[in-house]
């Protein structure tokens, strides 16, 4: 279709997707900016103007008019749980950006009364109660009344659960159920289970109680995952790296996503990790699996890119910021020898290490190591989270060839951390800057959707303003970083993750097509509207893999939710909520609400004697909580 001029010509060189008239960010420093991109097969053969592209437009070229929006390349989350994630996602209510537990109660309530007998109602991760006006959890009481039969299971980060009375029959919790290791099942006076389900500090408890819910079966599998994908894709997001996690087991819980990359139906690139389930199992599940495969099978879609991120159990420091640090016991033998193993068969890796303690026993490993020469050795690996890691730690960490992987679980952990280690460590947490000023690749995620959200916009938010999504300011100006900076981390440094920074990361000709036209300029809006960001329109490819607004139709047509009862049916995924760029009307309105909702939580702490009968009249009463 001609656009702006473009006539199509019969060419040799024809593109099958040109993008024009936009403010494009490259990410090149040889072309930083541009207004026009070509793609062929899916690969970028032009970035330039209109003119530079108009000789690429032929008869069956899809030419897209940007309308002077921003375009910027395609995100890449360096540390997500993607494949666990799609398997479950259509089964989700997801409270991902509900600004009032209100609100989310009410979700709650109306998806209990379609789900069909035998079916969970599951709040799994993405939300926090900082986020809500409330500034509390869901009582015990509130699902027994938004669900009376139907059992509901309410995720709290890393730190709690909530389930109904239904819940606790479902999953056969009764006054006999022995606390698990490191976990603690709260129980009443009567000694029977009161639904509150702690993590101390291991998440297990939480997990393991998750796991006893009906799953998905057959192709209602592939379609979940491809809507979540699409879901992922809606934020710009074009290639994640699937950090493995617990009870993803390989090859089981992979087969959906290799099927549908058999078929061409991923909308985002996936490299994937493979993570020992079984504690004393470790060193024989690694063998086997070196046996099996290499680092870098496949192909741009789906590709493996080593191990982790746990390598043994006994290593993992689990990170409920409401508990003391864990100390755990002496791991480091059976830890060798599954480096050692990895190193050695040119495998790479990547190790969930939440505290400095931890991380400088596994660098004693390292070091040890080295003096063999296994490292550096050519093999990427890295270390996740690391959020009190110090300075000394990072030199050994660059010293031997490492990368980090940084993730915005502060975003809704950050009030917890701060209470319990104090506004100074929480400046550092992580030391972004740092890790930057010693050159290390430092890739940026989320650690979705069991904590932080799958939105990259509120992780971009986070690197910038150092803000919780409770408006908490976490870490001040001198460890948070540039818009640029953190856009590259997105994008630039997941690729060199996975070892693909010479085909994606940019937008360069020669490199994947794969980018995002955006809602709103990322470089100028408000520092407090980050957040708010979506994509119009996402290319994986050269593919629309989704489109929005005045592009809405563009993108491939998916299946129908399945079960139709799904959560993702009738209220979606994500809650966007508006930007403070609004009328003033409507900012009116939605602080009244908010207003009206903080009186309601008053009197419900008044009635359990947790504030006075009477609101203050000390500060203005419109705004007393």
């Amino acid at each position: 279709m001609p656009v702006g001029g473009l006539v199509p010509r019969a060419t040799d060189n024809a593109a099958d997707l040109v993008v024009r008239n936009a403010k494009i960010h490259t990410g090149d420093p040889v072309r930083p900016q541009a207004e026009a991109i070509a793609i062929r097969d899916g690969v970028i053969t032009v970035v330039g103007d209109d003119s530079d592209v108009a000789s690429r437009v032929g008869p069956d070229t899809r030419v897209v008019d940007a309308c002077g929006r921003r375009m910027v390349p395609g995100l890449n989350d360096a540390h997500l749980h993607v494949i666990r994630g799609g398997l479950n996602y259509v089964l989700e209510l997801r409270w991902d950006g509900v600004p009032t537990l209100r609100q989310g109660l009410a979700m709650l309530r109306e998806q209990a009364a379609r789900t069909p007998k035998g079916q969970w109602v599951r709040v799994v991760g993405g939300w926090s109660a900082e986020q809500f006006a409330e500034r509390r959890l869901p009582t015990v009481s509130e699902l027994n009344a938004a669900a009376p039969d139907t059992p509901v299971f309410v995720l709290h980060l890393y730190h709690s659960a909530v389930l109904n009375r239904a819940a606790l029959k479902a999953a056969g919790f009764t006054r006999d159920t022995p606390d698990p290791k490191g976990g603690q099942i709260v129980r009443g006076r009567d000694g029977e289970p009161t639904g509150m389900l702690l993590a101390a500090p291991s998440a297990l408890i939480l997990y393991s109680t998750l796991a006893k819910a009906p799953v998905l079966e057959g192709e209602d599998k592939k379609t979940s995952t491809r809507h979540f994908l699409r879901e992922l894709n809606r934020f710009g997001l074009t290639s994640a790296i699937d950090a493995a996690g617990g009870f993803q087991n390989f090859p089981d819980n992979y087969s959906t996503v290799t099927e549908l990359a058999k078929a061409g139906q991923l909308s985002l690139r996936i490299a994937y990790h493979l993570f020992p389930q079984t504690a004393g199992q470790e060193i024989d599940d690694l063998t086997r699996w070196i046996e099996m495969a290499s680092p870098e099978d496949g192909d741009e879609w789906l590709r493996l890119n080593g191990a982790g991120e746990n390598l043994t159990w006994a290593a993992a420091d689990f990170e409920n910021f409401a508990e003391p640090r864990p100390h755990l016991a002496d791991y480091e033998a059976e830890f060798e020898k599954a480096v050692r193993l990895l190193m050695e068969n040119g495998w790479g890796f990547r190790l969930h290490a939440t505290y400095d303690e931890t991380i400088r026993r596994d660098l004693a490993v390292f070091e040890k190591l080295a003096a063999e020469g296994l490292f550096p050795a050519g093999n990427r690996w890295l270390f996740d989270h690391a959020e009190t890691v110090s300075a000394d730690t990072l030199d050994r960490i660059a010293a031997l060839g490492g990368a980090m992987s940084v993730q915005n679980r502060l975003s809704f952990q950050g009030e917890a951390f701060v209470r319990r280690y104090g506004p100074g460590a929480a400046a550092d947490a992580p030391p972004i800057r740092a890790m930057l000023e010693r050159g290390l690749t430092v890739g940026a995620g989320t650690d979705a959707t069991r904590v932080s959200t799958y939105n990259p916009w509120v992780a971009l938010h986070w690197l910038i303003t150092g803000r919780t999504v409770g408006d908490l300011v976490v870490r001040p100006p001198h460890n948070r970083v540039d818009r640029r900076t953190a856009l590259a981390m997105f994008t630039e440094a997941g690729a060199a993750l996975t070892g693909e920074e010479g085909i994606k990361g940019v937008l360069r000709p020669g490199f994947l097509g794969d980018l995002a036209v955006l809602s709103e300029d990322y470089f100028t809006v408000p520092e407090q509207d980050i957040a708010h960001i979506e994509a119009l329109l996402t290319v994986v490819g050269g593919r629309i893999v989704y489109a929005a607004g005045q592009y809405e139709g563009l993108d491939e047509e998916l299946p129908p939710v399945s079960p139709d009862w799904s959560p993702v049916a009738h209220f979606g995924g994500y809650q966007a909520t508006p930007g403070t760029g609004l009328s003033g009307a409507r900012q009116a309105e939605l602080l009244g609400q908010a207003v009206t909702e903080s009186e309601q939580h008053r009197q419900w702490r008044a009635r359990r004697g947790l504030a006075p009968e009477t609101a203050s009249t000390f500060f203005d009463p419109c705004f007393s909580f």
